[in-house]
């Protein structure tokens, strides 16, 4: 890698690569070691392709599933079978790996802009901003921004735009799908809301069982299937579908305060 090598959004990889590696120092402690992080299905990670891979999560804080998951798959890339156990895999990181963030949520102080840097693909969400729900046409710059970073490498992204759980699926996402044609790889995490505040930052409580759950690509006929077969193939997939709701514990759906409230109700 030369000193001077760009990725195709103009970024400077040698900069890319130290602000991942002391990055990845500054918070590994909070996956292994404030907290733990249990992880499934790492394995996956290495049978597949340099680029054209589309990640799919269930999100519950700004920054730090993301950070987890640049652990888990450089960890992964580097040998390791679910664990993220020795930080010397951030010696040489997988550098084409690029994720989905609200462009309004990347500008918002000096650590989402360095962030920034180290791989987010920034879009203007079209149904909420600055905490109002509004109705926005789609850019077609942000499309193709996530296709130049699929031609590229990885990409994560969280369909649901938002950290609130059971909301629906962004038709955006299927509709990349259509048009790209990566391989989609499910992950379902827990555990993030509550270990830390909304942005992922502040470490909220400690001793708390992270999991991350990597599950095989899925099967998806690009050229017949439907975007809301894609959509609804994706609910089920991150275990965001309204029917997962039927067996969800109430600590994954209630606030700390509201379950508190539920239990002085109760007692």
């Amino acid at each position: 890698m030369t000193l001077f090598k760009k990725n195709p959004f103009g970024h400077y990889l040698f900069l890319k690569l130290w602000l991942i590696r002391i990055a990845g120092l500054l918070t590994h402690q909070r996956f292994k070691g404030f907290n733990n992080l249990q992880i499934h299905g790492s394995e996956i990670l290495k049978t597949l392709p340099d680029n054209n891979v589309l990640f799919v999560s269930n999100h519950q804080t700004y920054f730090a599933d993301v950070a987890a998951m640049l652990h888990v798959f450089n960890a992964s890339l580097s040998g390791r079978d679910d664990s993220i156990k020795n930080v010397g895999y951030l010696w040489r990181p997988k550098l084409n790996i690029y994720f989905v963030a609200a462009k309004e949520t990347m500008k918002a102080g000096l650590l989402p802009k360095i962030l920034a840097y180290a791989g987010s693909i920034s879009i203007e969400r079209t149904w909420r901003e600055k905490g109002q729900d509004v109705n926005k046409q789609v850019k077609m710059s942000d499309v193709s921004n996530i296709t130049k970073a699929l031609d590229d490498g990885w990409v994560i992204t969280f369909p649901q735009g938002t950290t609130k759980p059971w909301k629906p699926i962004r038709r955006g996402t299927a509709h990349i799908i259509k048009k790209n044609k990566p391989i989609v790889v499910p992950i379902v995490i827990d555990g993030f809301r509550r270990s830390f505040d909304k942005k992922g930052i502040r470490i909220k409580k400690r001793g708390i069982l992270q999991s991350m759950e990597i599950k095989a690509p899925l099967e998806i006929d690009y050229e017949n299937e439907t975007m809301d077969q894609i959509v609804e193939k994706l609910e089920y997939a991150i275990e965001q579908h309204p029917s997962f709701l039927k067996v969800i514990p109430a600590s994954e759906i209630l606030s700390e305060e509201e379950l508190n409230k539920e239990r002085q109700w109760r007692y």
